[in-house]
């Protein structure tokens, strides 16, 4: 079975969070997608920890490796959204 990109689940956890939001879901239904978007919601976190532990590792200066936090205003200002 492929592993689902991440961008797949996060489009998947905005679909169910729209889905929830319209109140127009049975209560059994609305419990199971809650559930489904719990689970995908720990996924994302963790593969996001994963990819911000690596890019600590990869900042460089000099020979050594330094750990310094990723900034995220500097990605979102780079990508355009604020």
């Amino acid at each position: 079975m492929p592993k689902i990109t991440f961008e797949k689940q996060l489009a998947r956890l905005e679909e169910i969070v729209e889905k929830l939001e319209a109140e127009q879901t049975d209560l059994d239904a609305s419990v199971k997608l809650f559930e489904e978007g719990i689970t995908l919601s720990k996924d994302l976190a963790q593969k996001l920890e994963t990819v911000k532990f690596k890019v600590q590792e990869l900042k460089k200066k000099g020979s050594q490796f330094i750990a310094t936090p990723f900034d995220t205003n500097l990605a979102e200002e780079e990508d355009g959204k604020e």
